[in-house]
């Protein structure tokens, strides 16, 4: 599948320290490069959307902190393989399709298209690997063919519906020395347990070995859509294989950071690492970062509770995007907050006083200013702390006639993904 054209990053002289960020997995921050090997490549893995809506502030923030995490490797000197996906056949999709009456090929490709204009506005540096759930179907199949044979999966009676064939992960026969239940989360069980209620998981299903098992292939029921499946029979996958055998596909094992919201931590995450590990032994990733949760005035921001705050909405009332991006900037990647019009003013009233001051820097002041920056994005990607050193800089008096002015501009953007 296409992404979006990747925006034009300039080059600045000089390089940041070697990025640190707090891993999920260990519950403290660590280096994403050995110090003897700075300019080692590096891999990103970040979970895409489902595509039943728009891009609200939520999943804005998360994009924009892996581009920053992205941008902050390539000023290290790193050549960076990136893949994500899109969960173009799930639950959800499938349901906003029913009740809206539009068939749910064409709800998925008019959302992805709309998510490739709203990052592109945003200035994110597109991935390389950019896969749909439906087109990794056919590595999806022998990946979980594999599971059964070396019983690691297995599968489940017939329900209430009657329908035979669904497929199950054993994550208790999965548990070796690169995974176990926990190993990605630190939960306890009684938190797996309920998370997995709340976020597509079926504890309940009579027939699993483990209330926590999760799905790995949905056997064909009436009203939805299914693909060959070879000896797995006609069906769609689970959610969390995708990511699992995608990663596998198309990054290093393990690769260096597994990226997403912090919802996403169980049961995906901790999931897709269990699958990956049961197959090959190895780790899915190094290290594992989360962003924090955004919500509205003051109430968590959600589909279901329909208090969204779009990306396209805002750029169709003429938003500079730039002032949205400097917005979800001014909040710590890993915090939980919320969007106000006040936040967004103030992204505006910032970015005016940027380029107004722009004009009369001069080399030395823009030199320093860019150590800066480097050193506070290399601390986890502590980008409110950078904005406020580009407005300490904004408050002082101009020390040039502008010849400084071209090298911020290009630092502003290739750090920050900023264009004053």
């Amino acid at each position: 599948m296409l992404a979006w054209t990747a925006p034009e990053v300039p080059h600045v002289l000089g390089s940041a320290p070697i990025l640190e960020v707090f891993n999920t997995s260990s519950g403290r921050k660590e280096p994403t490069a050995p110090a003897d090997k700075a300019n080692a490549p590096a891999s990103l893995y970040v979970c895409g959307i489902t595509p039943y809506d728009a891009t609200h502030m939520g999943h804005a923030a998360t994009y924009v902190t892996f581009d920053l995490m992205h941008r902050t490797w390539l000023d290290n000197g790193r050549t960076v393989s990136y893949t994500q996906n899109i969960t173009d056949v799930d639950d959800p999709l499938l349901e906003r399709a029913n009740a809206t009456g539009v068939d749910w090929r064409d709800l998925a490709a008019d959302q992805v298209q709309l998510f490739r204009e709203d990052m592109q506005a945003l200035n994110v540096i597109p991935p390389q690997n950019y896969v749909g759930a439906v087109e990794s179907i056919d590595w999806l199949v022998p990946f979980i063919e594999q599971m059964l044979a070396e019983d690691v999966a297995y599968r489940v009676p017939a329900g209430d519906d009657g329908v035979e064939g669904d497929i199950y992960f054993d994550s208790a026969k999965a548990a070796n020395g690169a995974w176990e239940l926990g190993r990605v989360s630190g939960y306890d069980r009684k938190t797996m347990t309920e998370f997995f209620a709340e976020r597509g998981g079926d504890p309940w299903r009579e027939g699993k070995r483990d209330a926590l098992d999760p799905l790995l292939w949905r056997a064909a029921r009436e009203g939805e859509p299914s693909w060959d499946g070879r000896s797995l029979g006609t069906g769609r996958p689970g959610w969390h294989i995708e990511c699992s055998v995608i990663a596998r596909k198309t990054l290093p094992a393990p690769f260096t950071v597994q990226g997403g919201g912090s919802d996403l931590i169980f049961p995906h995450h901790e999931f897709s690492a269990g699958h990956a590990a049961a197959v090959d032994g190895k780790e899915l990733a190094t290290l594992y970062a989360h962003t924090g949760m955004v919500g509205l005035d003051g109430e968590k921001m959600s589909k279901s509770l329909g208090n969204l705050v779009l990306v396209s909405k805002l750029r169709a009332d003429g938003v500079d995007p730039m002032a949205i991006r400097a917005a979800l900037l001014s909040q710590h990647y890993r915090s939980d907050w919320f969007w106000t019009d006040e936040l967004l003013a103030r992204a505006q009233q910032r970015i005016a006083t940027w380029r107004e001051r722009i004009h009369g820097a001069g080399l030395a002041e823009a030199t320093a200013l860019l150590t800066r920056i480097r050193a506070r994005m290399a601390d986890d990607l502590n980008a409110p702390a950078a904005l406020e050193a580009v407005d300490q800089w904004a408050q002082t008096e101009a020390e040039g006639s502008g010849e400084g002015a071209e090298l911020i501009r290009n630092g502003l953007d290739a750090l920050l993904g900023l264009k004053l």
